[in-house]
């Protein structure tokens, strides 16, 4: 009786202990989920949309993001784990609707895939020399009165002239019912 105890004690912490098999590049099948499950609830608890790159794995801890590499056209894409699955025998990953298109395999519905644990996401940018960060000076104006924006001053500047115009104007016309030539 204590002996069977034991034998389970250390099978129970065997089995827990045990790594993952998930962590190296696996080898398998992949399918896709079809458009109709656009809105349904995940395992992970987020919401299906098939114009997102994500996937279902048996392993894999929720958020993790997986390479899936198709071999019979050398396409690759990134995929977010949010659900378990796929539990059809043969079967390593589902994908997304998206997913699966952008691997080329809708129309076979299902493909053999290489997937891996992707440790970083580098994002590509076209670097250029051309872009030159500018120094800035920050300064505070200690107590002294605000500057008046450009803007404003140009502001004043047209509301004057037109005061101007408009008083030529009205000295104009007076003058001229007047009589009196102004020049």
């Amino acid at each position: 009786m204590i002996i069977r105890k034991i034998a389970l004690i250390a099978t129970i912490l065997t089995i827990g202990f045990t790594p993952l098999q998930a962590q190296g590049p696996q080898k398998g099948k992949a399918s896709f989920y079809s458009k109709n499950f656009t809105g349904r609830k995940t395992a992970s608890g987020e919401r299906m949309n098939n114009d997102s790159l994500f996937c279902a794995h048996r392993t894999y801890p929720f958020g993790t993001m997986l390479k899936v590499y198709n071999p019979a056209n050398g396409r690759s894409i990134v995929a977010k784990v949010i659900d378990r699955g796929p539990f059809v025998r043969g079967r390593i990953i589902d994908l997304s609707w998206r997913a699966a298109k952008e691997l080329d395999i809708i129309s076979s519905g299902v493909a053999m895939v290489v997937v891996h644990k992707v440790e970083t996401i580098i994002v590509p940018f076209l670097a250029t020399d051309q872009i030159e960060i500018p120094q800035l000076e920050l300064e505070t104006n200690d107590g002294a009165p605000a500057l008046v924006p450009f803007w404003k001053e140009m502001k004043e500047a047209q509301l004057k002239a037109q005061k101007a115009a408009e008083n030529t104007k009205k000295r104009r016309t007076n003058a001229s019912a007047s009589g009196v030539k102004t020049p």
